[in-house]
């Protein structure tokens, strides 16, 4: 998923650079930074990016582009909401590339397909959930963070696939041979951790999850 330096065209980076610009007008104008004033969240929103970031280290790269990692974005996003969880993206990123695993005009692109499409997309299916099914806690876990994180994983790598096949990097009949049959394994992991982190989240740090509310899923 992780799109390496060289594989694009100057015009791709050019335009993801300026929808990355405008993105980050729109989560700074609406973002709730004064959660971040509370030790406590500010404590596990950066805890959070730490973990992940680790977790993407256990990359396994079978094709440029197309590696196979976890990603964390429907953790975040059910965790801080799907600005924050954008910011949060673009931390671990920025901590890969420190790390030597990427390049800064690659930095826009991935934030796009690695950040934004996960985080809307989980934030789209929580709020599907909380208008379509009862406020409940196994719903909440289950098709929130389950669930979800297995369709959110899917539609990112799709994006990204489909991003390289746009530009002529792959052919489609590459990705649906040797890439796409492979998918459900991406899926299974990005569902089991996801859901027992928040899950974990959930018991013992409420205060962390800012789309879980007690008087709600519990009463």
């Amino acid at each position: 998923m992780n799109i390496p330096h060289g594989m694009l065209a100057q015009t791709w980076l050019y335009a993801a650079a300026g929808i990355y610009l405008l993105v980050w007008v729109y989560v700074l104008v609406t973002t709730p930074w004064r959660r971040l004033l509370d030790n406590t969240l500010s404590h596990g929103f950066l805890g959070t990016c730490v973990l992940l970031l680790v977790l993407w280290q256990l990359a396994t790269r079978q094709f440029p582009g197309l590696n196979y990692h976890f990603l964390g974005a429907t953790l975040l996003t059910l965790m801080f909401r799907w600005q924050l969880a954008f910011v949060g993206m673009n931390l671990i990123l920025l901590g890969s590339l420190f790390n030597g695993d990427g390049h800064w005009q690659t930095l826009p692109i991935n934030a796009l397909t690695m950040g934004l499409v996960p985080s809307l997309t989980a934030y789209g299916i929580y709020r599907l959930v909380e208008w379509k099914l009862p406020n409940n806690l196994f719903i909440y876990i289950f098709v929130n963070a389950f669930f979800g994180a297995a369709i959110t994983i899917a539609v990112a790598v799709t994006v990204s696939a489909l991003l390289l096949v746009s530009a002529g990097v792959y052919h489609m009949s590459f990705l649906l041979k040797d890439y796409f049959p492979f998918l459900p394994l991406m899926m299974f992991p990005e569902s089991f951790i996801t859901g027992m982190l928040t899950t974990l989240a959930v018991v013992f740090y409420p205060q962390w999850v800012l789309t879980f509310d007690d008087a709600k899923y519990l009463k």
